[in-house]
């Protein structure tokens, strides 16, 4: 049985266009409902502009379901999250998706952090703080938001990073008030060892002083191994399949389940990597 979320309804103090100027230049229900669903499928379409047409017409198709029906969640990130290793429409994140039979909105951006802009097409897509104000969390009122970023920011000033989660999450709040808020942390992959836990710990310790109940998955602190590619970081299809599995376990702690099967309308998952 799924848990109800216990989180108060907080306001923000950062808006989206004040966490615009800051940025360098380089109704769902809390609760999940039973959904009635037959397994996934991928929408894409057509890429037109910074934003791909057939991501933002997959997206509305979601917020023109019929409520409450399946339950929304929204996944913003880096590679991890674009499939890098693992290939397009076979990240963790649409493997999530599948398991969780939700409705979801996954954006993945290369080289994106909380501080860093990554890389994207026609140009750079993060960071993180762009990716959910791209994702139209207050039309979508997703039940969860996962955000999976850090690797990237490893090296970064602790304060800089400090106040850049803190804006990510009080954007998340601002936003979807209602969601539950997780975060996947750092994969440390190839990247010295102290630098990398300094900024694991710099994400954990903001978030939690932001939003006292958000949920923290760790892959450095847990010591995660999984199948990868060459560089010893990104995860192959069956690494993606694992980091989903450790994922949905996690959340299974916490009262997320996946919607029951049944006879109906099959969820839908906006993948940026494949728009």
């Amino acid at each position: 049985m799924a848990v109800a979320w216990r989180r108060p309804v907080v306001i923000a103090t950062v808006a989206a266009a004040s966490l615009l100027a800051l940025w360098p230049a380089s109704a769902a229900p809390a609760v999940p409902h039973a959904g009635v669903t037959y397994p996934a499928v991928l929408r894409s379409g057509p890429a037109t502009g910074p934003r791909p047409a057939g991501e933002y017409a997959c997206e509305q198709e979601i917020e023109r379901a019929p409520g409450p029906g399946v339950p929304r969640l929204a996944i913003v990130g880096a590679s991890f999250t674009a499939g890098v290793g693992s290939g397009p429409g076979r990240s963790w994140a649409v493997s999530l998706a599948r398991h969780l039979r939700w409705n979801a909105v996954v954006d993945g951006v290369p080289g994106a952090g909380y501080v860093r802009a990554g890389a994207g097409r026609p140009g750079p897509r993060g960071p993180v703080a762009a990716e959910i104000a791209r994702a139209g969390l207050r039309a979508l009122q997703p039940s969860l938001v996962i955000v999976q970023a850090g690797h990237d920011d490893i090296g970064v000033p602790s304060a800089l990073e400090r106040r850049r989660v803190e804006q990510a999450v009080g954007l998340i709040q601002a936003e979807a008030p209602r969601a539950q808020i997780v975060l996947l942390t750092v994969f440390a992959g190839r990247a010295p060892r102290a630098a990398a836990a300094r900024t694991d710990l710099t994400i954990v310790q903001a978030a939690r002083a932001t939003d006292r109940t958000v949920i923290i998955i760790d892959p450095l602190a847990a010591g995660w191994r999984y199948p990868h590619i060459r560089d010893g970081l990104h995860p192959t299809a069956a690494g993606s399949a694992w980091i989903a599995g450790q994922v949905a376990a996690i959340l299974r702690e916490h009262g997320v389940r996946p919607a029951p099967t049944g006879a109906g309308r099959g969820a839908i998952i906006c993948d940026s990597a494949t728009a």
